[in-house]
């Protein structure tokens, strides 16, 4: 994946997330890094865990959806830090 569609990803996923979780929102910058960090964790769980070697493959469906877990962990994750 390119860094454009990382960041598109991202702000997505993070967006996403943020919205699930409900709460106080780190920002769009905020969004956009927990959501391409939600993508790598979620990238590594779904290999690790359902062995799909290419979790993260671009701009697509899949990619969404396992970035989007990925960054409800990192969100539950860095909420429960940041208390």
């Amino acid at each position: 994946m390119g860094l454009v569609t990382w960041i598109v990803v991202g702000a997505i996923a993070g967006w996403l997330a943020g919205a699930v979780m409900g709460g106080s929102a780190f920002g769009l910058i905020g969004d956009i890094v927990i959501g391409i960090i939600g993508a790598l964790v979620g990238g590594w769980l779904a290999s690790t865990f359902f062995h799909m070697p290419d979790a993260i493959s671009g701009f697509n469906l899949p990619t969404l959806i396992v970035a989007f877990l990925g960054a409800l962990v990192v969100l539950f994750v860095a909420r429960a830090v940041r208390r």
